[in-house]
């Protein structure tokens, strides 16, 4: 392990570094305008709470801004010791962190052979109490492809799925694996919630896949508006190596776009 790696670890530094995280999110909250979206307002929102938040991978970073004064967020981190400075950001953000391994895989025991069971009781429990959960939708390393592992969790807890997109105009995009997003301040934003989706506790193979593909085509739908609403292009969605919709070149990786 390297040398600035160890001091990154350091509790006081991440500390430090989760505080420092987490004032700025709060500045690009503030200083951005915000538009809110959903098919019936808050009025909605409240009655289909607690949900399942389903998100992109690439917009955790910016997942708090979808969070009202009144609600009660959780998600899940893996106990990696690089996931300590989001979890101090986040928790600072007032969203409760779970750290614990996500539920992945078609079924319950895939899901338990790769260590997931731990944190799909946990996000169970969660909902139980009425809080909704955050949680990532991608397969793993595979950029906007829906995983089964939301679904599951929507089949055993009987809570929806409500796909959310949260944008800015002026944002960088880093050049890893889920092309993640992190705002910057004085620009535009938007949150959009789309259509809620249900997953019954029997489902054959066949439905649960039609229902993974739905899922896919409204998380997409709910950031291609998103963006729409600030008047960007959702440059992932057209190809997420960087290549802009109108097929011109993309600004290089970790740059403002």
């Amino acid at each position: 392990m390297s040398l600035l790696k160890r001091i990154s670890r350091l509790p006081a530094v991440q500390e430090g570094l989760g505080a420092l995280a987490a004032a700025y999110l709060g500045l690009v909250r503030r200083t951005n305008r915000f538009t809110v979206e959903s098919a019936g307002g808050d009025a909605w929102i409240d009655r289909h709470s607690p949900f399942i938040a389903g998100m992109w991978h690439g917009q955790h970073i910016m997942v708090p801004f979808a969070r009202r004064p009144q609600d009660r967020i959780a998600t899940i981190i893996s106990r990696n010791p690089d996931g300590n400075i989001n979890t101090i950001a986040l928790t600072r953000m007032g969203v409760r962190v779970i750290r614990a391994s996500g539920a992945r895989g078609r079924v319950v025991r895939d899901a338990r052979a790769k260590g997931g069971a731990e944190g799909l009781r946990a996000m169970l429990k969660a909902l139980k109490a009425g809080e909704t959960v955050a949680f990532s939708a991608d397969v793993p390393k595979v950029s906007r492809r829906a995983d089964a592992g939301i679904l599951t969790l929507a089949r055993f807890s009987g809570r929806p799925i409500v796909p959310v997109a949260v944008v800015t105009s002026r944002h960088i995009r880093f050049n890893s694996w889920d092309r993640a997003c992190l705002g910057l301040p004085f620009g535009r934003g938007a949150v959009v919630f789309g259509e809620a989706i249900h997953v019954p506790r029997e489902v054959e193979a066949e439905a649960f896949e039609r229902l993974r593909q739905r899922l896919e085509a409204e998380m997409n739908r709910v950031h291609d508006r998103a963006y729409a609403l600030v008047g960007r292009p959702d440059r992932v969605g057209a190809n997420w190596l960087g290549v802009p919709a109108d097929g011109t070149a993309g600004r290089s990786a970790g740059s403002p776009a």
